[in-house]
């Protein structure tokens, strides 16, 4: 009997798939190996129910190569002010290559109460600066205005190791009881903690747990689709149409950069980006 389900796990080779409102662990066809294709977490595919294989993966609409996931809605970017250090650098890469897979970033802030009152400011302020350029901002301490936002959607989250991932799906579900690590004090960052991605349904919210990572490659990202992740850049208008912001003179965006209009560490991000993909 071959049936439409969706996969919510993958372990190894063994792939849980759920159809209708029963999960069946199961196995891939030796074709999708010959055929270069490879099952994710978020496929929706045909299955095999007799036999429990995977015979065929649907047309997705969009996916991740890092982490691997498929028909995502929203990436939530949780991102850590404190243990480990926020890293803009990272959190601009993740919204470019989001936002170049059609999928909408969401930031979700951890660890807030960690600095003091007048930093906490400082942080806000930047955050805010996100919120300008059109990316919504939410903290782990309102989570019923997270929950609201996200209703219905397939959310994948993703981030910093040790940024609180799984700290936050326990949250907003204790019977998950997901395995969390303290920072390490030797290493300055987060133990990976999340060994494979999974599908979790909170309140008919879908949350794709999957393993922490703090480096990201920029390969399917062009210069002509750079932009996509620097909105702000749009508002100014340089004297060459093809100007790149980076070794132009009279540049209208680097203009904008010294009078504080542009984010300097955004600017920093996108210069970084420019040279990787140019190399």
């Amino acid at each position: 009997m071959v049936s439409n389900g969706q996969i919510v796990k993958i372990i190894s080779n063994l792939y849980t798939v759920k159809v209708d409102d029963k999960f069946y662990e199961c196995r891939a066809r030796g074709k999708f190996r010959f055929a270069k294709e490879t099952p994710l977490v978020g496929d929706f595919v045909e299955v095999d129910l007799n036999d429990n294989y995977i015979i065929k993966i649907l047309e997705r609409k969009n996916y991740l190569n890092r982490p691997q996931i498929s028909n995502v809605d929203i990436a939530l970017i949780v991102t850590s002010i404190k243990k480990p250090d926020i890293s803009y650098n990272l959190l601009d890469k993740l919204i470019l290559v989001i936002k170049e897979k059609n999928i909408e970033p969401v930031i979700c802030i951890t660890k807030l109460d960690l600095v003091g009152f007048f930093k906490r400011g400082k942080y806000k302020k930047i955050l805010k600066y996100y919120e300008n350029i059109g990316i919504k901002v939410f903290y782990n301490n309102n989570l019923a205005l997270l929950k609201k936002y996200l209703k219905g959607k397939v959310v994948v989250l993703t981030g910093q190791t040790g940024a609180g991932k799984s700290t936050l799906l326990n949250k907003l579900d204790v019977n998950l009881n997901l395995e969390t690590k303290p920072i390490s004090d030797a290493l300055g960052r987060g133990v990976h903690t999340t060994r494979h991605t999974e599908i979790h349904e909170i309140d008919n919210i879908y949350f794709a747990d999957t393993p922490g990572f703090s480096s990201l490659d920029l390969v399917d990202i062009n210069k002509d689709n750079i932009m996509m992740g620097f909105p702000e850049f749009n508002n100014y208008e340089c004297d060459f149409k093809d100007c790149s912001h980076v070794d132009e003179k009279n540049c209208s965006v680097k203009n904008a950069v010294k009078l504080n209009r542009i984010m300097k560490s955004r600017y920093d991000s996108y210069v970084s980006f420019y040279k990787e993909i140019k190399k």
